[in-house]
This record gives C-alpha cells, structure tokens and sequence, in this order.
C-alpha cells in the first residue's frame, strides 16, 4: 500500500478496491485470468470427489462405468464451462460484482435473498476446502495434529485475500507451471500401473452424473464476476473462463477416476495412487499447496458478496473475520455430503444464470441495468427463478433425504415421470431464460 493510499483510506490503483465506493479497476489481462480459472478446475475435490460422477446410488456404490463417467463428467464439465463463460461477460461489462449485478435483475432488496444463499454456499465451499487440504496434507505427512494443517491452510487463505489481485498475478506467474507439470507426471505414472476394465458397469444415470460435474462448474458462477468486473475486455473474459476452467477440471477428473479405478471405487484410499508412486509425496504437495486458492476464492468472494448488503464495508476486515470463521468451522465438521451439497447449489444457481443471460443478453439488460441501491423489485424475475428451481427438483431433487421425498410427491402427483436421459440443469437453465423472455415480452406489451 502506498502512502497516499494508507493516508486517504483508498486502495492502491491495481488492486480491489476496500469498498463498493471505489470504481473496480481494469487491470487483469487474458492470461492473467486464464491461469485463474484454469487453476481453480484444479482441484482436490476432483480426486475427492470423483465418484460422485458416477452417480452414485443411495448406498453409495456407482452407477456408471469408469468410461461412462469419464464421458458424463466431460459433457457436464463442457457446458458448465460455457455457463461460466457468459456469467464473467456482465461483471467485465459493468465493473460490478456478481451480487451487485442481481440488484439489475432482481431490485436492490430483493437481490438480498440470493446474496445471502450464495455467502451460504461459499461458506460451505470454504470450509470444506480446508477439510480437503488437512486430509491431504495429513496423507502426506501424518506426524503433526490434523488441526495444524487447518489452521496452516486458514491463515494461507486469509492472507491471500488481502491482496486479491496481486494473488491472481502469483498464480499467472509461478503456480500455474507447477500444476501443469504435476498432472502430466501423474498421468505417467498412473497410466503405467495395471488399470481395470474401465467399461464395467452401466451408462444408466449418465446425466445424474453430467450434472455432478456441472454442478462444480456452476459453484463458480455466482462469483465469476466479482474477477471479471477487473477483466480488460468482455471477450477475454468469457473466453478465460469457459476455456481455461473447462480445460484443466477435464484433465482433473479423468485423473481424479483413473485412481479411483486403482483403489477399486474406494473413495477414502483415492490419494493413494498418487503417493505411491516414484516421488508422488513430493509432486502431491504441489496439488495440496495450491488448493488455497480455492479456498481464498471462496473466501474473498464471500466478502464482497456481504458487501452487497453492507457497500461501506472493508473486505480486508470482512476477509480476516471470514477466514477465521471457516477455519473454525474447518475443525469441528466433516465433508459427508458433499454429492447432496453440489446437487443443492446447481438447483439454486443454474436456473439463475439462464434467468440472468435470458435478461441481460436479450431483456432489460440490453439498455443498462439499474445497479442502484434504490433499484426497483423485478417480481417477474423471482417467478421465472422459481420456475426453473422447480424444473430442476422434478428431474433431480437430490440425495437430501426428507427434500427429495418431497419433490418425488410433487412430481408423483402431477403425474411427471422424468426419462433417464433428462439433464436437470440444461432443463432448468432453458425453462428459466424462456420464462425470463417471455414475461418480458409482456411487460413491454403492457408498456405499450
């Protein structure tokens, strides 16, 4: 921070500003969010969770083929990139963040709503970000308490956040070669040891799993443009994050699977394969270090999403506060339903998006939204989100037990019976856009 900015309160001019008072600056080129997102589709919950691209039954056990959820897992994973890619276009355009812009197309309060789902779901993504890095890092090295590595990884993240563009160039410069270098040596060394019939199993459920994957890519749109709103360029923006995200989780995952084919679907031995390779400990840690990014993205993204709520707050404070909660958080709670939280988060947040690209590619949004504090309720918009909320439960109501019974009712009721083939996202994503367009196509009828 330069003197001039510790004296008058302001930010330095390449980096976020502390407050929504300050305008966003536009500093972040191609390459710069390329190595961003394309290190946060590398991720530890691709090995983690790997298995929940194989639509994994009530007890848990698979349903598809290795081979089948290698396909679903790209399917999803490629339109979950192209989602992602239009929620970065209105952050580059605008210079606002993600919740910001809701305030266009929901009103300034009733954007409250889903601005408090998201700090909900980062909270969850954060956290369990932790979780994964301390079970790596203990895999690694289980001689200290698993506390220290979440508390290790806590302070990593926070620290992170206080420079969070500065963060962004770090991994431009450095992290990304590192990564990059630590999947190909992997794939050497897995594609070398005897790997199973990959077919064995069934394609039935192939969506459920197109959908997982999805799911990982949708988790980041409600933030694309709390990073973007920095972008140089819309066109850059977009294609940085479908692109570069989209690359690099396929390349994950089909590593991610081709261990859990190695320690026969078992889940909890999945970092096996990795470290038990010629030098896998040393290259692992490569992976496990970089998972704070994840979870700085997490956490930061959080705090601007309060700042929605509260504008004149400091995200550095906001930051600190956030990163010691997760922390906590970290320590006392497990990752046991980590398919039933991606399925929740892609019922919210997929039909949201094609309410937001339907308005703001081809609605209201062409003109300029209103992004004001005062900006007036949009009910309209709300409906069609519920619409396509309920679009999604039909097909999909997840793995919450008392939840999915519900919706079974529902759909049992209005005499609904989904076929095996249906995507519940790209059914939901569709319904909400075409709701979207054709009240406002009322709306301006009635203007008129």
């Amino acid at each position: 921070m330069t003197s001039s900015s510790a004296v008058h309160g302001t930010s330095p001019r390449d980096e976020v500003p502390y407050t929504l008072d300050e305008p966003a600056p536009k500093v972040l080129g191609f390459w710069d969010q390329s190595a961003f997102w394309a290190n946060l589709g590398v991720s530890l919950f691709a090995f983690s969770g790997a298995y929940t691209v194989l639509a994994p039954d009530e007890n848990g056990a698979p349903t598809l083929s290795i081979a089948a959820g290698i396909v679903a897992m790209i399917v999803g994973t490629a339109i979950g990139g192209l989602m992602l890619g239009l929620s970065a276009v209105p952050g580059a355009r605008t210079g606002q963040p993600a919740m910001v812009l809701l305030r266009g197309l929901f009103g300034a309060r009733l954007s409250y709503a889903p601005t408090v789902l998201n700090v909900a779901q980062l909270v969850g993504w954060g956290t369990f970000e932790l979780i994964v890095i301390a079970d790596a890092a203990r895999a690694l090295y289980d001689g200290v308490p698993r506390w220290v590595y979440v508390v290790a990884a806590g302070v990593l993240t926070t620290a992170l956040t206080i420079r969070p563009l500065g963060s962004v160039r770090l991994l431009r410069r450095y992290v990304t070669a590192a990564v990059l270098v630590a999947l190909v040596y992997f794939y050497v060394q897995l594609l070398r040891e005897p790997l199973p019939d990959l077919t064995e199993g069934s394609w039935g459920g192939f969506w459920i799993g197109a959908d997982a994957a999805l799911a990982v890519s949708i988790s980041w749109v409600p933030v694309a443009a709390d990073y973007t709103r920095h972008a140089r360029s819309a066109r850059g923006a977009f294609g940085a994050a479908a692109v570069g995200y989209s690359a690099t989780q396929i390349v994950a995952y089909v590593l991610g699977l081709l261990a859990l084919a190695l320690v026969a679907g078992d889940s909890a031995q999945v970092f096996d394969p990795f470290l038990h390779v010629t030098l896998g400990a040393v290259v692992f840690a490569v992976f496990v270090l970089r998972e704070a990014d994840q979870s700085f993205a997490n956490v930061y993204s959080t705090a601007v999403s309060i700042q929605n709520l509260v504008p004149r707050a400091d995200r550095r404070v906001l930051t600190v506060t956030l990163g010691a909660g997760t922390t906590a958080l970290a320590l006392v709670l497990n990752i046991g339903d980590y398919a039933g939280f991606l399925s929740l988060i892609g019922s919210v947040f997929v039909p949201m998006l094609g309410v937001l690209a339907a308005d703001f590619f081809l609605g209201r949004g062409r003109g300029g939204w209103d992004l004001s504090r005062t900006a007036p309720a949009r009910w309209s918009m709300i409906a069609a989100w519920a619409v396509g909320f309920a679009a999604y439960q039909l097909v999909n109501p997840g793995s919450v037990g008392w939840w999915a019974a519900l919706w079974r009712d529902v759909r049992e009721a209005l005499g609904i019976a989904p076929p095996s083939w249906m995507s519940a996202s790209l059914l939901s994503f569709l319904v909400a856009a075409l709701v979207t367009l054709l009240v406002g196509r009322i709306a301006r009828f009635r203007g008129r």
